[in-house]
């Protein structure tokens, strides 16, 4: 019976890794790129499906379109982006290096984890809350007894107390991620 809310919250979690992956730690990663999408033929196409990205460095991503006519449109989506850096055309592919981070910047990397943990454990508490409604309506409908709905109530919060916890991990090693750098 639980097996459909566990799904859903594993969900949550896999979405929380992807966002936490897009936030640039100071080093060169190409998950950064994975929110950006450039007009390619007038459909909005990410930029790993027209473009080869390759850690140069530790610091430098290189993009390599497979469509040299793409450059400009790929360097205008990046530079409309949120990630913050200026990409350099050299005609041929574009390199992005990745600046130091300044203690600022830091903080403010840590704030917007802070909020994703946030909306994380309180997609995982929705599901909680639909899990109990819908066991609720079970008893109601004479298909769980009295004592079969305690039973799957504590579990549920146990589920979500597993869940959570793991929301908190997974924040806490990107935080000191970031701060150590």
């Amino acid at each position: 019976m639980l097996k459909p809310y566990e799904e859903k919250m594993n969900n949550t979690i896999s979405n929380l890794r992807l966002e936490l992956a897009s936030i640039r730690a100071g080093r060169a990663n190409p998950s950064v790129l994975d929110k950006i999408v450039v007009e390619y033929y007038g459909v909005p196409t990410p930029i790993n499906q027209m473009a080869a990205v390759t850690v140069a460095e530790a610091r430098i991503l290189n993009i390599q379109p497979w469509d040299a006519s793409t450059l400009k449109a790929i360097e205008k989506a990046i530079q409309a982006s949120d990630i913050g850096i200026n990409p350099n055309n050299d005609g041929k592919s574009i390199r992005i290096v990745f600046p130091p981070l300044t203690e600022e910047r830091r903080k403010e990397l840590v704030k917007n984890i802070a909020k994703y943990q946030e909306e994380a454990k309180v997609a995982i508490r929705n599901i909680r809350r639909d899990a109990l409604d819908n066991f609720k309506n079970l008893k109601k409908n004479g298909e769980l007894t009295e004592d079969d709905l305690k039973n799957m109530e504590k579990k549920t919060q146990d589920l979500t107390d597993k869940f959570c916890k793991n929301v908190d991990d997974i924040s806490a090693a990107k935080e000191k991620e970031i701060m150590e750098i």
